[in-house]
């Protein structure tokens, strides 16, 4: 199953994203999705699992969850918007991953594509960066990547550019 994992879109979805997400088998949004038109939109590619963040109002709200917890090809899922890094967790994502033990936590808001093992948590942590042009983040960025009967595969960051150079 190939997921492409994005965040922080804050209502921009350039066509150079839209481009690589069409041979997605699900989109997971990890929050600061910024309107509902960018859900509608992901969502009539692919099937999406989507988080609200601190940008977000009700009207996106109302259509995603502040943490989602699911399992995928035999991986437990937990994805936040807002929820550190290993070890520097925020106090309620540490606690629902204390509580749920996920193979793989999935976070964004920092604006920063980062890849990180936790070995006391014996969890993956991916934060895809920022995908959309707000922010104080200089390259657009998300995560493609394949689980496979409890494997995470084939994962690699898709690099959209610099952030001033993207077409609105």
């Amino acid at each position: 199953m190939l997921i492409s994992l994005i965040s922080d879109t804050h209502s921009y979805l350039g066509d150079d994203v839209m481009k690589h997400l069409h041979d997605s088998d699900e989109i997971w949004h990890a929050g600061d999705v910024g309107t509902p038109i960018i859900l509608e939109q992901l969502q009539s590619i692919a099937p999406l699992r989507a988080v609200w963040g601190n940008i977000d109002g009700n009207d996106v709200k109302i259509e995603t969850k502040k943490d989602l917890i699911w399992e995928v090809e035999g991986i437990k899922v937990f994805m936040t918007h807002i929820g550190g890094y290993p070890g520097r967790y925020f106090k309620n994502p540490y606690h629902l991953i204390k509580k749920n033990q996920p193979d793989l936590f999935i976070s964004g808001h920092s604006h920063i594509l980062k890849v990180m093992k936790d070995k006391e948590n014996n969890l993956l942590h991916m934060n895809p960066g920022a995908c959309g042009i707000v922010g104080f983040h200089q390259f657009r960025t998300f995560l493609k990547f394949e689980v496979n009967h409890c494997k995470i595969q084939n994962l690699r960051a898709i690099d959209l550019g610099s952030r001033s150079q993207a077409k609105v």
